[in-house]
């Protein structure tokens, strides 16, 4: 038994089946050719991590219904204005986004253990724009998980009297358990944080922090590579399905939770392959690009915002110069010459201008993306399982 069984009961690690270890290990192995990879600095890796972490950023609001655009996730990372979004959206990205660079920067800290006071200060640091939501305290009365398609309530968390012991569980689970695979690990701080609810708003976003926070604090290796808040994001219906399968539609943590763990694998696996996959289109794409570099005399220092563009950025020159620390009147020049070679096609006029992807780039994202190989799933007999009928009352 879990030795969390003597202290307010939370959900515990099951044991995991044999297909499980042979998806853990899978997992475990292309990590460590990620690691390989990346022990010598490649030009394209501060653009892919930037990139990552825009992902990141995006994927985990979205499934609360905060979209935005990834290039204005990355705006939110390099302090600079969103072109689209509006300003309800990108505080709540601005708060998600302090509290993944708390976990980033904090995690690797050999000293630092879980505390439900870290916990606490993570979400005050994700809603601190919004004092009527109570960040950083604990909910003082019950909650509700409601599904606006069906206008139904999905979830019924437990008391909030509770709630303490069982965030201090959790926090005591993530200590006695660290004989166990950091990945599964991460998996269950997140399911217990989830179903706890332990907050009025922001459960969602503090359970995918968390499950994070886990794994950089673990030797999973470039933690900003290693998170799935993109993959989840991208396939938000079945991460709610696989809740909903486990939590049963109230606080129950008996219940079985392999289906959970099988999930989780399957998001990391397909996020690994998802990584390698951009790992090697980012090197053909620089390749591209020095080319392009050299046939329309452009500055090499130019070759950053090319690739964002590639990746579809839109480029601005307040953002160039932030990036480069050019003088002003030089990124004014370098914008001109791109446009003018049609490496980059401007949009606009004065402070509101910017650049997307011209035809070359457009050119050689299409080449490159034509030569990915087809994901392979590791658990094919998931997704029908997710998708079959469930009762009305089971959490969402």
């Amino acid at each position: 038994m879990n030795a969390t069984s003597q202290h307010a009961p939370i959900y515990a690690i099951p044991a995991l089946t044999s297909e499980d270890e042979v998806v853990l290990g899978e997992i475990h192995q292309m990590r460590k050719e990620l690691r390989h990879m990346l022990r010598t600095p490649k030009r394209w890796e501060g653009g892919l991590r930037r990139s990552a972490l825009a992902k990141a950023i995006q994927g985990s609001n979205s499934i609360e219904g905060y979209n935005v655009e990834e290039d204005d996730a990355a705006a939110a990372i390099d302090g600079d204005e969103p072109l689209s979004a509006d300003q309800q959206t990108f505080l709540e990205i601005q708060g998600y986004q302090r509290a993944l660079d708390y976990v980033l920067a904090v995690g690797d800290d050999k000293q630092t253990t879980f505390s439900a006071a870290e916990l606490r200060a993570m979400h005050f640091m994700l809603l601190q724009h919004e004092p009527a939501k109570s960040p950083g305290r604990y909910r003082q009365g019950p909650i509700y998980v409601h599904d606006a398609k069906t206008d139904s309530t999905v979830y019924e968390g437990p008391d909030f009297q509770a709630v303490p012991a069982l965030m201090e569980s959790l926090v005591e689970s993530l200590q006695e358990n660290a004989g166990h695979d950091p990945l599964v690990r991460s998996a269950m701080a997140h399911l217990n944080l989830v179903m706890i609810h332990p907050f009025r708003d922001g459960n969602g976003r503090m359970a995918r922090a968390l499950a994070t926070l886990v794994l950089t604090r673990s030797d999973i290796g470039e933690p900003t590579f290693s998170s799935i808040e993109e993959w989840l994001g991208a396939n938000t219906e079945d991460y709610y399905a696989a809740l909903a399968l486990t939590g049963r539609g109230h606080w129950a943590p008996r219940a079985d939770a392999q289906l959970w763990i099988s999930f989780n694998l399957r998001a990391h696996h397909m996020q690994a392959q998802t990584v390698a996959q951009r790992i090697v289109e980012a090197n053909r794409t620089w390749i591209g690009l020095d080319q392009l570099t050299a046939d329309n005399a452009l500055p090499e220092r130019t070759v950053d915002i090319m690739f964002d563009a590639v990746l579809g950025y839109r480029i601005r020159r307040s953002g160039y110069i932030k990036r480069t620390g050019i003088e002003g009147h030089t990124a004014t020049r370098d914008l001109a010459q791109l446009a003018d070679s049609g490496v980059l096609a401007p949009h606009g006029t004065g402070r509101g201008r910017f650049y997307t992807a011209g035809q070359p780039l457009v050119e050689l994202r299409t080449k490159v993306r034509s030569e990915r190989s087809p994901l392979r799933d590791p658990y094919p007999w998931m997704r029908p399982k997710l998708a079959e009928p469930r009762d009305s009352g089971q959490a969402r």
